[in-house]
């Protein structure tokens, strides 16, 4: 079993910053994924994904804005997002996806809210 024990949201005006982490504990095996997903109403999004080699990817509307990062060695997850927007408020959930031969194993964090309003 991994746990995935998620922090840093919170209430923010348009331009201001914030960081959200997600910490990863339990035993992993060979490759994985790690990922904010974010949800509001109407809509449910990958907004950044990052490899346990490295590779990062990002949605259109976050480009340029968010910073996702990882320490490979515990894992952790960061996520850096800058000039926010009233169009990234969601609950930001943290999801990890372990690849083993044959299956995957997919894990969620219990989610953080990001307001962004004036």
């Amino acid at each position: 079993q991994v746990q995935l024990v998620e922090s840093g949201g919170g209430l923010v005006q348009p331009g201001e910053s914030l960081r959200l982490s997600c910490a990863a504990s339990g035993f992993i095996y060979g490759f994985y994924s790690m990922g904010w997903y974010r949800q509001a109403p109407g809509k449910r999004e990958l907004a950044a994904e990052i490899t346990s080699g490295g590779r990062t990817n990002y949605t259109d509307s976050v480009k340029g804005r968010f910073t996702i990062s990882r320490d490979n060695a515990k894992p952790t997850m960061w996520l850096q997002m800058n000039s926010l927007k009233p169009e990234d408020t969601a609950i930001y959930y943290c999801n990890f996806k372990n690849f083993i031969p044959g299956r995957t194993l997919e894990y969620w964090g219990q989610g953080t809210q990001v307001t962004v309003s004036s």
